[in-house]
């Protein structure tokens, strides 16, 4: 089969360039990881949009980088195919280059990882209070894998 990815802006955002590059890198991260029948959104907005759902969902009130939440329903389209709904992932195009300076990376690097470390939460992987830092080496299993996948596509240009 396939995986669908559907990727979107919040109201009144002006779409980045490399917009049309995630579902692309999307499918093919799916792929590597063996994900197959599935569909995930990914929608791209800005800090106060992701403050208010770390807020609600979260009790945090505070924006972050990247929110994922778990759908697990699945349906059937026009066309007979059966697809599960793992998903949708938030990122938050302010924090994004905020987040590459900190780590020294490219904005092409840190997107590439925010929607990996999305993904992966949303297949049940966690990292509990351990998080991605500067300069160490993953302990969890969860950035481990993430780690290894960004190695298998360091050389991938989605934000050029």
């Amino acid at each position: 089969m396939a995986n669908n990815i559907l990727v979107d802006l919040c109201d009144g955002m002006d779409a980045p360039a490399w917009i049309g590059n995630v579902e692309p890198f999307m499918r093919d991260v799916m792929a590597e990881l063996g994900y197959d029948g599935e569909e995930v959104s990914v929608l791209f907005c800005g800090d106060s949009f992701i403050q208010n759902l770390n807020r609600e969902y979260r009790n945090i009130d505070a924006p972050t980088d990247v929110l994922s939440f778990e759908d697990g329903g699945s349906y059937t389209d026009d066309e007979g195919k059966s697809w599960l709904c793992v998903g949708d992932i938030a990122i938050s195009l302010e924090t994004l280059p905020k987040n590459a300076e900190y780590f020294g990376v490219s904005q092409n690097e840190e997107l590439k990882r925010l929607l990996v470390h999305g993904l992966l939460h949303l297949h049940g992987m966690d990292h509990g209070d351990e998080h991605v830092e500067k300069d160490r080496e993953p302990e969890c299993e969860m950035l481990r894998l993430q780690k290894s996948i960004m190695e298998k596509f360091d050389g991938t240009g989605l934000v050029q």
